[in-house]
């Protein structure tokens, strides 16, 4: 069991927190694989999604929970070398998964397991917006500053040296400017993650799905005084 230190009653609060997401899918922001979009087939209500794909076939069955691109999905008609997934409207239209194409490469990541070291952050898979690539300059030694304009309204989770997700890759904070609109985040971006994620293809004006850090959230609600008291809980 992971617990977090704290004081009096919000160490047992945040551990009961950590046990409530141990207990459902979650990742931990360390993409396994570079996929690639076989198709992207519309629907009635929704897209089918067909990704090709080998590391995480290993032991992934149908009905099992993996993340593409930082969205928590249900993999479906497993073949030796893809899998598929429905896309719901919702979705779509929080994602960039609706931009996918033929031949897009995606982020892929296998859910955690009890034994599974927890080497980045916990991450839902429940994208919150998404964000518009600002920039991508080089640092050299194939280092890379990463720029990203995101929705003001996710402004108040986002700290400086915090854990954010972008397209699944759990990266840290390194700086926040207030540009008057939508605040602009950059991120270190290290050589292994440039060659090993989509990030190593991203330009200007691309969208990425932004994931803000799920215990941001549950202090804000903590903090707010509008959680359930003891008495309420079933």
């Amino acid at each position: 069991m992971l617990a977090l230190r704290s004081a009096g009653h919000d160490e047992d609060r945040i551990t009961l927190l950590f046990e409530k997401h141990l207990l459902t899918p979650v990742f931990t922001g360390i993409i396994e694989e570079l996929g690639t979009v076989v198709s992207l087939d519309p629907r009635p209500a929704g897209a089918r999604l067909r990704v090709r794909c080998l590391t995480v076939l290993s032991d992934l069955t149908e009905g099992a929970s993996i993340a593409v691109n930082g969205v928590c999905l249900t993999a479906l008609a497993i073949t030796p070398d893809s899998f598929a997934a429905d896309l719901a409207p919702e979705t779509l239209s929080r994602s960039n998964l609706g931009d996918l194409a033929s031949g897009s490469r995606v982020n892929l990541e296998r859910p955690v397991t009890p034994a599974t070291r927890l080497s980045g952050h916990i991450v839902q898979g429940h994208v919150d917006a998404t964000g518009v690539v600002e920039s991508l300059k080089d640092l050299g030694a194939g280092n890379s500053w990463l720029t990203v304009r995101v929705p003001q309204a996710l402004d108040r989770y986002l700290v400086h040296k915090g854990s954010i997700a972008i397209d699944g890759i759990s990266l840290t904070i390194a700086s926040l400017e207030d540009s008057g609109k939508d605040p602009l985040v950059s991120v270190t971006v290290i050589p292994h993650t440039m060659s090993h994620t989509t990030l190593g293809s991203a330009r200007p004006g691309s969208r990425v799905n932004i994931e803000v850090d799920v215990l941001a959230k549950h202090v804000e609600k903590l903090l707010s005084g509008t959680q359930a008291s003891p008495a309420s809980r079933p």
